[in-house]
């Protein structure tokens, strides 16, 4: 990947100058990808990347009549992608498994890289991102948008300004109503146009089967991360980051997949407890049915957003704005919407490019390294809830107190061509 690296490494782009950008990635995530950068102006869409040939297709004429009838490049492999001196940053809307390798192919590769939340697939992943993002000063934003979203900004600013006094608590909500996925066949081969191998590319060797393909990937441990790891991810972000909080030093978490008697293995419900000593922190996801909190304020069926609980009063904040209520009776002191219009990504797309510019990476928002905390927190629970126990953990070493079936489940076995490497 030397050759390719080159041009993008020592490239200093000026306030004119677009960007050429490669998506890799084209499902449902990554038509958004494609639709949001071909209406920035910061950037030019050169290249497209897809395992699937259909999707690969689709994209490129997606892309072509955004840009007039100029279409982009089209490769199969994403090495290729790093590999191509034109491009000089990667937007990546891959499946979890794919996020860490990827990132360390790119940055190796001279590129800067924007990725998709949660920042890895397990907390060893994290770690090896944050390196090679600093040894090859890269640019590496996770697709973490509160973090750019400027209601959101301003909650967080008032919380550690104290504006409901000494925080002691943050709770995250992913209500999120899904369906079972039911149960589907093995497939001797995987449809035409369709590389599997490379879909699955970290994760074991399975035989093709619809429901780990597309989105439902998210429900299988091999893939995803469940809806802690998905939608999940972006609240414990903004409970960590209102909360001023990094690692804990215990994590309790229970569930189950109730209801469905389906092929999905991550957990439709699930309660998780972080233990910071003096701050506690809990996740709450409900995926089947539920009452809807009134705390809340809302009548939608989903709730998703995070509550604050400080000695002089609670802070509720979600993607339509914050309230503040003080006192015993909860008076509502603040209530401010959100002034967002349009998609949440575009601001965080434009802050990514923004910071490919100045080559400092302290100008991203979501930072591989704040993204990485965020997604250990659901990989915390994960391990809780799988092992069963109440887990002790040290932040430092980022090791849990012996137990040694947890400390195996913070990384994974890799197969042969798809190691994410000890050395970056």
């Amino acid at each position: 990947m030397a050759a390719g690296s080159a041009l993008a490494s020592t490239r200093i782009w000026g306030a004119n100058d677009r960007i050429p950008l490669a998506v890799v990635g084209l499902g449902g995530r990554g038509r958004d990808h494609m639709n949001e950068y071909s209406h920035i102006s910061e950037c030019e869409i050169v290249a497209l990347c897809d395992v699937n040939q259909a999707a690969l297709e689709r994209g490129q004429a997606l892309v072509a009549k955004a840009y007039n009838g100029k279409q982009p490049k089209g490769y199969a492999d994403m090495k290729q992608v790093f590999d191509d001196k034109e491009v000089a940053a990667v937007s990546m809307p891959l499946p979890n498994h794919w996020h860490a390798l990827a990132t360390i192919w790119a940055c190796q590769a001279g590129k800067d890289v924007y990725i998709e939340k949660p920042a890895c697939h397990n907390i060893y992943e994290g770690r090896k991102m944050v390196e090679a993002a600093r040894k090859y000063n890269r640019m590496v934003q996770i697709g973490s948008q509160s973090r750019s979203i400027p209601h959101k900004q301003k909650a967080v600013k008032l919380l550690k300004e104290g504006v409901i006094g000494k925080l002691y608590g943050a709770r995250g909500l992913c209500f999120k109503g899904r369906q079972s996925i039911g149960t589907k066949p093995d497939q001797s081969t995987p449809p035409p146009g369709l590389d599997w191998d490379k879909f699955l590319g970290p994760a074991p060797m399975r035989p093709f089967n619809e429901n780990r393909f597309a989105y439902n990937w998210h429900w299988f441990w091999d893939t995803g991360n469940g809806d802690i790891g998905n939608q999940g991810v972006h609240e414990m972000d903004v409970a960590r980051w209102g909360m001023d909080l990094g690692l804990p030093s215990g994590v309790t978490c229970t569930g189950g997949r109730y209801v469905w008697n389906d092929q999905g293995e991550t957990p439709n419900t699930q309660i998780a407890v972080f233990d910071y000593g003096d701050k506690e922190l809990t996740f709450e996801v409900r995926n089947v049915t539920y009452i809807n909190e009134g705390q809340m304020g809302l009548s939608e069926t989903n709730v998703v957003g995070d509550l604050f609980f400080g000695s002089e009063g609670t802070l509720v904040v979600d993607g339509r704005g914050f309230q503040v209520y003080k006192g015993q009776k909860r008076e509502k002191v603040m209530d401010e919407p959100s002034q967002t219009r349009g998609s949440d990504a575009t601001a965080h797309m434009k802050n990514f490019l923004a910071a490919c510019r100045t080559r400092k990476y302290q100008d991203l928002n979501a930072d591989v390294q704040i993204g990485a905390l965020s997604a250990d927190l659901c990989h915390l629970a994960n391990i809780a809830y799988r092992t069963g126990r109440r887990l002790k953990f040290d932040a430092e070493s980022q090791k849990f107190l012996g137990d040694s079936e947890a400390d195996r489940m913070t990384t994974r076995e890799y197969r042969k061509g798809y190691v994410v490497p000890e050395r970056v």
